[in-house]
């Protein structure tokens, strides 16, 4: 089995601003050592610094302490708790930016129709390059997608020799319906999901307001998944059928294996930053404590705005899990 300890050469990993843009870690144990990660296996020691990091992806066989996780969120580091190679996200934590400029920039372009059918127009032009889009309805760019992508399932077909009989697919459970083909073909997607749902944590964007897609928690990984499934899920999962192999496993693997060898999550990362910020955007994403003010816009948080009242604090209805302290002598009978 190939060295995954690193996702790619440290060298190699794409940048975002100063930061390495993520880092993958399975079978091994993460601890902190002063303004530093120590990521431990039976192999080697690694030390991180914790603000070089955008994106930690933990994956499977990862233990993490409390001390670690603590110096990450206090970087700004992204923790992503990932399947292997960083397919399918289970759960993630802070993003990379304490400033919420590009969650804002992303929610003032998907509530305005003409700047919204602008970031989509950008999105079906990357899937269509050398044909102009910028005219076209979301009706005339769904047809347009709708027939690009069934004259490229039939080509695949007769590449592979697979027979093609229509995409198949129950909500709730995309393994329960289709033949052998169609559950490969979710099972890359899914996979693909994952990846591009850590990138968009990762950068502090929200998965939910989606440009084309809309209605779910996950509109907006739904997007930008969409522009790579013809150059990566669905030829792979042609192949894939060709070749006898139909587990689902198969798929995850096989996807993971394109992942690493194009450096994906790179390129994931610009494209995202590209439609919400394309270059000339005035962007700010500073850290600011403020507080929303119809008339003024923004006023200074952390302030007590009312002399004589008494602010009101935290309740204690809440449940607390506290073990025993360390040193604590075990009872004796």
């Amino acid at each position: 089995m190939p060295d995954i300890w690193w996702k790619a050469d440290p060298q190699d990993l794409h940048r975002l601003t100063d930061r390495v843009s993520s880092v993958y870690v399975e079978r091994s144990h993460l601890d902190r050592d002063e303004n530093a990660v120590v990521i431990i296996n039976k192999r080697q020691t690694v030390r991180v610094p914790a603000a070089m990091v955008a994106v930690m992806l933990l994956g499977p066989g990862t233990r993490v302490t409390h001390a670690a996780v603590s110096l990450l969120a206090d970087s700004g580091t992204t923790v992503c708790w990932v399947g292997e190679q960083g397919v399918r996200m289970y759960a993630a934590g802070l993003g990379p930016s304490r400033g919420a400029g590009l969650l804002h920039r992303q929610a003032w372009l998907v509530t305005r129709p003409k700047e919204r059918l602008a970031v989509a127009r950008t999105m079906y032009g990357m899937r269509f390059p050398g044909e102009d889009v910028s005219t076209l309805t979301m009706q005339q760019l769904r047809g347009r997608e709708g027939t690009r992508i069934r004259k490229y399932y039939r080509a695949q077909a007769a590449r592979t020799g697979v027979t093609w009989n229509g995409r198949l697919y129950k909500a709730g459970d995309a393994f329960a319906a289709g033949d052998d083909l169609n559950r490969l073909l979710s099972a890359a997607n899914a996979a693909l999901y994952g990846i591009c749902h850590a990138v968009i944590i990762g950068l502090g964007a929200s998965p939910g307001l989606g440009f084309v897609h809309t209605g779910k928690a996950t509109s907006f990984v739904l997007d930008i998944a969409d522009l790579y499934k013809a150059e990566y899920t669905i030829p792979l999962a042609f192949d894939l059928a060709a070749q006898g192999l139909t587990e689902e496993r198969d798929a995850r693997l096989g996807l993971r294996d394109l992942i690493a060898r194009d450096k994906l999550l790179g390129r994931i990362v610009t494209d995202v930053k590209n439609l919400l910020t394309p270059e000339g955007t005035d962007f700010e994403d500073s850290e600011a404590n403020l507080l929303w003010d119809e008339h003024l816009g923004a006023v200074p948080g952390g302030t007590n705005y009312a002399s004589d009242t008494l602010a009101h604090g935290m309740t204690d209805n809440h449940i607390a899990v506290i073990g025993p302290d360390i040193d604590e002598a075990e009872p004796t009978s």
